[in-house]
């Protein structure tokens, strides 16, 4: 029931963000060019899922436990620090060069275009390298609390 609930889920978000045109580079780069062919239709698209959001967490953070776990998995630390801000940067400065998230590349991934294997194949060189660095950086990390 899980995996089935997993996949309905997956397939909602891919449908979503395929039908909001956020799977099209060429879309979200007219969003991000306001001095140029501005396309400010993705603002309904975020304020959509800003609503949902907001509904979503109120409907699920008012049970006691989740549906098919024991507990609420949440993030412990609310800091604010260099590889928040940097990480975000990097996603941001990516979004804007190459008009995909994450999010928005991996239904595109169905269009067997040439530049979505080479964005999603970049995003995995570049988890594996922020993961290969943090593992070389964690006993300096600890010293460090």
């Amino acid at each position: 029931m899980k995996l089935l609930a997993t996949y309905l889920i997956g397939l909602i978000f891919g449908l979503g963000i395929s039908l909001s045109g956020m799977s099209n580079p060429a879309k979200v780069l007219n969003f991000f060019d306001v001095f140029g062919a501005w396309d400010p239709s993705l603002i309904f698209v975020m304020g959509g899922a800003l609503v949902t959001t907001f509904v979503g967490y109120k409907l699920v953070f008012g049970r006691e436990a989740p549906v098919f776990e024991p507990t609420f998995h949440l993030p412990t630390s609310a800091n604010i620090n260099a590889r928040l801000v940097g990480g975000s940067a990097v996603f941001g400065i990516g979004w804007g060069i190459a008009g995909f998230c994450p999010g928005g590349a991996l239904p595109a991934l169905g269009t067997s275009r040439w530049e979505v294997f080479a964005f999603v194949g970049a995003l995995v060189i570049g988890i594996a390298l922020a993961k290969l660095l943090q593992s070389a950086a964690a006993p300096d990390l600890k010293s460090r609390t």
